[in-house]
Order: C-alpha cells, then sequence, then structure tokens
C-alpha cells in the first residue's frame, strides 16, 4: 500500500511493526469508539469521551484526561477509510471538513497483512518541521508503540 503523499523526514514521523494482530481488528481499533477509548492514549492517560463517525468529514474527536484528571480536546475529522486497510485523519479540519485553527498533525495508519499478522504502519504528517520536532519530543515513538502495544493486548484479552 502506498500513502497519499511522499514520506518527508523533515516534516513526518513514522512507527512501523508487525503485529499478531489481523487487520480487521486493528481498522476497529481506529473506528469503534468503545475500542478507541480503551487503547488510544498510554495509560495513565485516558480517553475520557470520544466521538467518532468513520466516513469522510465524520468526527474524529477525543477528550484526553491525564493523571490529574484535567482534559483537553481537539475536534479533528476522517479523511479517507478503506476498510482493513488505511485511516487517515486530521486536526486540521473537524467535522464536515470545517478549518479548526489549530492544524497539529494528519495521521495516515495503513495495514496490511503478512504471514506474521499485520504490518501496522502509522505515519504523523506535520505541515513544518518544529511540529514534526514538536510531536518527536514529546514522545511520538514510544507513546505511538506504547498505544499500539495496548490495541495488541486487547485483541489478546478478546481471544
Amino acid at each position: 500500500m502506498s500513502y497519499l503523499s511522499p514520506f518527508d523526514p523533515e516534516r513526518d514521523l513514522i512507527l512501523e511493526k508487525v503485529v499478531p494482530v489481523p487487520a480487521n481488528f486493528l481498522y476497529r481499533g481506529w473506528t469503534d469508539p468503545d475500542l478507541l477509548m480503551k487503547w488510544f492514549v498510554p495509560a495513565p492517560y485516558s480517553v475520557s469521551d470520544c466521538e467518532v463517525d468513520p466516513v469522510p468529514g465524520g468526527a474524529f474527536t477525543l477528550t484526553i484526561r491525564d493523571p490529574e484528571g484535567n482534559e483537553s480536546s481537539e475536534p479533528g475529522c476522517y479523511l479517507r477509510l478503506i476498510p482493513d486497510e488505511l485511516v487517515v485523519f486530521t486536526d486540521t479540519l473537524g467535522p464536515g471538513f470545517r478549518p479548526t485553527g489549530n492544524a497539529f498533525f494528519t495521521g495516515m495508519i495503513s495495514f496490511q497483512t503478512t504471514d506474521d499478522g499485520t504490518r501496522y504502519t502509522a505515519r504523523a504528517i506535520h505541515g513544518t518541521a518544529e511540529h514534526r520536532k514538536r510531536h518527536a519530543d514529546m514522545g511520538f515513538e514510544k507513546g505511538w508503540s506504547l498505544t499500539l502495544e495496548q490495541l495488541v493486548a486487547l485483541y489478546t484479552a478478546e481471544q
């Protein structure tokens, strides 16, 4: 599967792992609000509320709670979905493709079936090198790896 735009090492971050989970479960993890709330942020952070409508222009808005109980929420929307293959979302636009004024990144998550499970590729596309650096400094690789592990654990628990 190819991405919608070429990888730009100055502005993009990428996480790629093969996990022993079928693509349809990973896709569901990005589109089912009940499942999304259980894994999307690294513990001890949590998702206290989410609004998702997995269609282009549909809401992808989560409220994140930190360990002290403070909450923050940024509106976003899905841009493109291919069941069991691709999820593209952004905070640049909110539901209905309305500009948010708070652009930080666009996420592209792809799922490719392999002999060992699924190649999970998460790419964060930033408008500027400064936003990329900020996201990297926030712990992109560690945080996105931990959340993927949480999603894998949910699949294991369901089996």
